[in-house]
């Protein structure tokens, strides 16, 4: 699949009415960053070579029927959609979803044959690319069915070494309380604790939870979730030997940076966790979808429509995301590597009067 140790990463092209082709275009501009990976765009030829035009960047491309045609020092194209496709710069079309999804849909189909490494996916519009074959919150529901391979995936935000999980994602919060339980807050925890292990190289994560009411419950007085659902899942999961802490009130934890001691953040809703973060470190912040076989990332903005076609829109969160999943698939073919040649290790083993020294091979829970 590789060549050169170059990582073929899939990029679907998203909306094509937002911010989604000026993101990607202008990351590739930069010829280092062919030196890192073989970058294959699914979408269409005809769409970013309007945007590219539109833009007035210089970025090339090649155009090919799969990415098994891919050159190794070029970005390419895979056409997935037709080539009549209208683009309405900053409106959400029936249209421009349909091309999303028909975009995914080839990235998923070319994953699964192998010829990919990575999904990296730019934003697409939630509403618009609802269709019978997509009737899912987002990517992360998405991909979970369609590539998990009967796992669970966890949606974690972050930059560098602040990284931000939910325990509940894309649900109203009508329906937040009554979706937190004990079990769902332990499952998070096993995926995200073996998530910051595998993919991010950590040996022994400190993760901290977060409270569910404010002034985490006071007690009982705003609230018992704290005392009847997280405190039992965070003793439970540490007795498990997942380094886990809290529950902290949301706020202060955040608010006086108590967050720089952990290695991840466990939230127990999509706002609790993503405001603060995004306030904190949107501009080069990135969806990382944890759990699942594939690896998949994207861009921490949405299709930014109020800047679209306006060459405003930084790359630097597009850049991320395709740094962030180099590193992780790096990681794991390491940590492969590791449990298919493990190390031997030493001990001492006294029977009589002389230490003899023993060799035995390292266990699966290296």
């Amino acid at each position: 699949m590789e060549d050169n140790n170059k990582i073929r990463i899939g990029i679907t092209q998203g909306d094509i009415n937002g911010v989604g082709y000026e993101v990607i275009l202008k990351t590739f501009s930069d010829p280092t960053m062919l030196e890192l990976c073989t970058p294959i765009i699914y979408g269409s030829p005809k769409v970013a070579a309007y945007h590219r035009k539109n833009l007035g960047v210089s970025t090339n491309f090649s155009i090919i029927n799969t990415a098994a045609e891919a050159p190794h020092n070029k970005l390419s194209v895979v056409n997935c959609t037709d080539d009549e496709i209208k683009v309405e710069i900053a409106k959400p079309t029936a249209e421009a979803g349909k091309a999303a999804f028909e975009a995914l849909e080839k990235a998923v189909e070319e994953y699964k044959a192998g010829l990919i490494d990575i999904i990296v996916t730019a934003p697409i519009n939630k509403h618009t690319i609802q269709s019978e074959n997509f009737s899912f919150p987002g990517h992360t529901e998405y991909l979970e069915e369609k590539l998990g391979e009967g796992k669970k995936a966890l949606m974690i935000l972050m930059k560098d070494d602040f990284r931000v999980a939910l325990v509940t994602g894309h649900i109203p919060v009508s329906e937040i309380a009554k979706s937190i339980t004990k079990e769902l807050i332990m499952e998070k925890l096993i995926i995200f604790n073996h998530s910051l292990k595998q993919d991010f190289s950590i040996g022994q994560p400190r993760i901290a939870v977060l409270a569910l009411n404010p002034h985490a419950g006071d007690d009982g007085l705003i609230g018992k979730e704290e005392e009847e659902i997280i405190i039992p899942a965070i003793k439970e999961m540490v007795e498990k030997g997942i380094q886990c802490f809290g529950p902290y009130p949301a706020d202060g934890f955040m608010g006086s940076g108590n967050f720089v001691h952990f290695d991840g953040v466990l939230a127990m809703y999509h706002d609790q966790g993503l405001a603060p973060f995004k306030s904190i470190a949107m501009d080069q912040g990135v969806n990382y979808t944890a759990g699942l076989p594939v690896i998949r990332t994207s861009p921490a903005h949405g299709t930014a429509y109020d800047i679209a076609g306006q060459g405003l829109a930084s790359e630097d969160s597009f850049r991320q995301a395709i740094y962030v999943a180099i590193d992780i698939f790096r990681n794991r073919r390491f940590e492969k590597g590791i449990r298919l040649n493990p190390l031997r290790k030493q001990y001492y083993e006294k029977r009589d009067d002389s230490d003899k020294l023993k060799l035995d091979t390292i266990d699966d829970e290296i």
